[in-house]
């Protein structure tokens, strides 16, 4: 697979790269959570909700049956929810703020199907009890006028269909007056002017007595509906408010910080883990060290260095030339770890370190030892071995890291730099011919178990320096010895001159002449080989051309 297919293949997005780099970037979120629990208790304690008070009111459905799935407690919520309520109880405030402000500072919940509670929220105490009398009384004065008001329409439907039903009767007892005085009256008419006059009259009775209960109305949804709960205040805990608040503001917080890591990850585009660190630098990942420790576990992290710093000695140990460690975000490792190089070869053979890498006390960490701390113009001490410590970090004088090391050991933290700059550190040494022998990484992800070795670098890798050297090539067979020309002058028989021979037909436009000479006469002492069975024996004359080839010969080889 080619670079162009292997970077085609990769995703957008690589999601371990950013669970690591959110991982990696802990600080952030988890600052942002902190952030965000304090906000939420101070605001819970500078900025307390108002006061609140809660009344519940009973509600007598006219038309409640068993089967009811609350539909009728959550028309009366959504009607108590309404401007026409919260203008009403405005009014009996005797207060100026709109309606469609007021609906925000209540709720209503329908709590089982026939007690509604009521939450309403005022300036102080006094206040709030006051707004959810008045908002209670207006809700039970529009449910119980509207269930009269039903009432009331319902009675004069009836009345009017009675006045009707009377109507009616009066023509039928008419035409029953008219048809009797006749002097021959028909009795099937009568019968049946008769039979719609009793009709009639049971209308009028049926529709009388309807009227009536329909007149007396719902006294049971009147009565009934009423506020079984005064309003009261909701007691308030400080500590229960803040801690909810709190709570709140952890968990918006955390999610935040979370988002604005992603986020940063994917932007910042800075590489944490050892393969891509391994791939972008063109070298493999030889060994790794934790996070310098602030207060625990120096011990462990010292054994750790001295550990890694045993491992690159036996690496370069067998190499006569200059090495350098190479420092990107982790100078103080860098300065130490090359300090441990330099004590463990001391023991065999001077060695001296050429600090190059700023602000990191090369000579404080060196002093008390047998290495020698110097600058990059300070002359050589024949039979003394230089380790050369120096920086890759942006600002980096480039041609003064050829003077450092003939090959340089990168010390790179992960998440550090971008890829951009780690692909413009493997340029700039590649252009000066610094081999990398591989890098050291520093504080890389505990659950990154990801292969940093770069299998396409055997001159670099350290595999590639340990091998046998390669052997050299086989020599060629040697080729049949040629007869040497004798391309002298004197050499040539005497004869008349060659003549051209045609290559190529005589139609064609260019016709390429080639003097070929007669073959050289045969010796006397070389016996003649017979012709081949597929080919006739031809003697030419030497004086006449031929339309043939010419044998190649010493003496025409060169005009060929």
């Amino acid at each position: 697979m080619t670079t162009a297919e292997k970077e085609k293949s990769e995703p957008l997005i690589d999601l371990q790269r950013l669970v690591v780099s959110v991982r990696r970037r802990r600080r952030l979120w988890l600052a942002t959570a902190l952030a965000g629990l304090i906000a939420g208790g101070l605001v819970a304690m500078f900025l307390p909700s108002p006061p609140t008070a809660v009344a519940k009111i009973l509600v007598v459905h006219a038309d409640d049956s068993p089967s009811d799935s609350g539909t009728l407690m959550e028309t009366d919520v959504a009607v108590l929810e309404t401007t026409k309520i919260a203008g009403d109880a405005l009014k009996k405030l005797n207060s100026t703020q709109p309606p469609e402000e007021f609906l925000k500072d209540y709720a209503a919940l329908g709590v089982t199907n026939n007690v509604l509670q009521v939450t309403v929220k005022g300036k102080d105490n006094a206040d709030a009890i006051a707004r959810a009398q008045a908002l209670s009384d207006a809700f039970i004065a529009e449910y119980v006028a509207r269930n009269q008001a039903g009432a009331a329409a319902e009675q004069k439907a009836l009345l009017d269909q009675r006045n009707q039903a009377q109507a009616e009767l009066g023509t039928v007892q008419n035409d029953i007056v008219a048809e009797e005085a006749k002097r021959n009256p028909n009795p099937a008419q009568l019968e049946r002017l008769y039979s719609r006059r009793a009709e009639l009259t049971s209308k009028i009775s049926d529709y009388d007595g309807r009227a009536q209960e329909a007149g007396i109305g719902t006294p049971k949804v009147g009565a009934g509906t009423q506020i079984v709960d005064a309003p009261r205040i909701l007691p308030k805990s400080l500590l229960k408010s803040a801690g909810t608040a709190a709570g709140i503001g952890l968990v918006l917080g955390l999610l935040a910080g979370l988002v604005l890591a992603a986020i940063g990850s994917v932007v910042k585009d800075r590489p944490v883990l050892r393969r891509e660190i391994s791939r972008h630098l063109g070298a493999s990942v030889l060994a790794q060290l934790p996070k310098p420790p602030r207060w625990f576990r120096k011990r462990r992290a010292l054994e750790e260095r001295r550990r890694v710093a045993k491992t690159l000695i036996r690496t370069i140990r067998e190499d006569d030339g200059t090495v350098s460690l190479l420092d990107l975000g982790a100078r103080t490792t860098t300065a130490a770890l090359a300090v441990d190089i330099a004590n463990e070869l001391a023991e065999q053979a001077p060695v001296a370190l050429v600090d190059e890498l700023p602000k990191a006390g090369l000579r404080a960490l060196a002093a008390g030892s047998k290495v020698r701390v110097l600058d990059r113009d300070e002359p050589k001490v024949p039979g003394e071995r230089r380790i050369g410590v120096g920086s890759i970090e942006p600002g980096t004088a480039w041609t003064d890291l050829e003077h450092l090391g003939a090959e340089a050991i990168l010390v790179v933290r992960a998440g550090q730099a971008n890829t951009e700059w780690l692909h413009t550190v493997a340029r700039q040494l590649a252009e000066r011919r610094i081999p990398i022998i591989g890098v050291v990484l520093v504080d890389p992800d505990p659950r990154d178990h990801t292969d940093g070795t770069l299998w396409d670098g055997l001159h670099t890798a350290l595999r590639g320096r340990a091998a046998e050297p390669a052997r050299a090539p086989e020599p060629l067979p040697a080729r049949r010895p040629q007869p040497k020309l004798d391309r002298t002058p004197h050499a040539r028989p005497a004869g008349p001159p060659p003549k051209p021979v045609e290559m190529f037909p005589d139609d064609e436009p260019t016709v390429r002449r080639l003097a070929v000479a007669p073959p050289e006469p045969t010796p006397k002492t070389a016996p003649r080989r017979p012709p081949t069975p597929y080919k006739r024996a031809e003697v030419h004359d030497a004086d006449q051309p031929t339309t043939r080839f010419a044998p190649v010969t010493q003496d025409n080889v060169e005009a060929l």
